[in-house]
């Protein structure tokens, strides 16, 4: 049986993309960090095997599948979790992006239908999972919190991307509101927002982006999955409606030469 860590006796829910990329990381510092994990995928396969990799390593997993951007279905795995693990003190949001699900233009070109996709994959489910799950976390009544995955095109400007940036706007506004509004009831909400991350499925958009990156380098699924556990744990207990930044100095860099 592994040691258990800041998450020890927790029940989390890594929902959307859990069994995969910055996901699959989540779920695995939340197990090795001493959490009870349910894995949500839209792929059951994937889930499965991220599930089953936990649980061979003596944590206690469980896989679910469900499309996010359906209201019934993800209702129901939150309820399926809740079930399963006996309740929730955790939920981390992770499924977004643009170039994945539509073509990256520029604002004037981009059809209706895919600013919709964008915000749905990004925002929308985002925001009926942390209702559903607040209702949830009221209803025990032993606190909880809330990590979501971001991204640093939600305070820069984002080139062909402005759909994926106003949504990940949006996943930092609303944190703030629920640090203004549940932070009595123990309940907390923060935001991890990543720059350019490499997973096993995206390698980085191009190397001639590293020279642009002060850290000199692309981030790694490990180290968003380390700062959403830190924001998770009670050594975070003070901190809500906040946004970490892992960008390797990108964001903070200036325009003008060394």
């Amino acid at each position: 049986m592994a040691g258990l860590g800041r998450l020890a006796g927790k029940r989390a829910l890594v929902i959307g993309g859990g069994g995969a990329g910055i996901g699959r990381s989540i779920a695995r510092a939340c197990a090795a960090a001493g959490a009870a994990v349910a894995v949500v995928d839209v792929d059951a396969a994937r889930a499965a095997e991220a599930a089953h990799e936990l649980a061979a390593d003596g944590h206690v997993a469980h896989a679910l599948s469900g499309d996010v951007r359906s209201r019934e279905q993800l209702e129901g795995v939150i309820a399926d979790a809740a079930e399963r693990l006996g309740g929730l003190d955790v939920l981390v949001t992770v499924v977004g992006g643009q170039v994945a699900f539509v073509p990256a233009v520029k604002l004037h070109e981009m059809a209706d239908e895919d600013w919709d996709t964008v915000y749905e994959v990004n925002l929308r489910y985002v925001a009926r999972a942390v209702r559903h799950v607040l209702r949830l976390f009221l209803e025990q009544g032993t606190g909880g919190t809330i990590v979501s995955v971001g991204s640093v095109t939600g305070f820069m400007a984002a080139p062909k991307q402005a759909a994926y940036g106003a949504a990940k706007a949006g996943l930092y506004s609303l944190a703030r509101t629920v640090a203004a509004e549940y932070a009595a009831d123990d309940i907390r909400m923060n935001v991890v927002a990543g720059g350019a991350i490499s997973t096993a499925v995206n390698t980085g958009p191009s190397d001639e982006w590293v020279p642009e990156i002060p850290a000199g380098r692309y981030g790694t699924s490990e180290e968003v999955a380390a700062a959403a556990v830190y924001l998770a744990s009670d050594e975070a207990r003070y901190i809500t409606g906040q946004q970490i930044v892992l960008d390797g100095g990108v964001s903070v860099r200036g325009p003008f030469p060394e």
